[in-house]
């Protein structure tokens, strides 16, 4: 279950861990702008957390589908020095997909939305690996839903 909630990017408490707001899952459609008063909204209109740079939701793959990464790895922009200094985000969740035969995962990561398409470095500072990577849309396997809905 663990392999396909990744490949369809589906979020666990892995990325919902406290620091995160709905927005920054992708589903800030899902809470409303016109009710009065619910839980969590003053929240939710913080300054810092409708900042768009905040850490949002993306998928990973390596660059190379021969290359593995780990939670818990770092992304770094290409040619930065390897540092936390340079940090623009991490691995939330990772496994490897049958189904397309290559490492995937999810991370939270600086403008990540709008970075889908660009090469990253993924840094496991524990290992002291770096490999490149690439983010992309979080639902690896069926984005459009159509084996769902057909």
């Amino acid at each position: 279950l663990g392999v396909m909630r990744i490949e369809k990017g589906h979020v666990t408490h892995a990325e919902i861990n406290g620091t995160v707001t709905p927005a920054d899952l992708g589903m800030g459609k899902m809470v409303s702008a016109k009710k009065d008063d619910f839980i969590g909204r003053v929240m939710n209109l913080r300054e810092g957390l409708v900042d768009p740079s905040r850490p949002s939701l993306v998928g990973i793959k390596p660059k190379s589908s021969s290359d593995k990464f780990a939670t818990g790895s770092h992304i770094l922009n290409p040619g930065d020095e390897v540092s936390l200094a340079n940090d623009q985000g991490y691995v939330t969740s990772m496994c490897h997909s049958p189904t397309l035969g290559h490492a995937i995962g999810l991370a939270l990561v600086k403008n990540g939305p709008s970075r889908v398409g660009e090469e990253v470095t993924i840094w496991n500072g524990l290992a002291g690996t770096t490999i490149t990577g690439i983010l992309c849309n979080p639902a690896f396997v069926d984005p459009e839903n159509e084996k769902l809905h057909a």
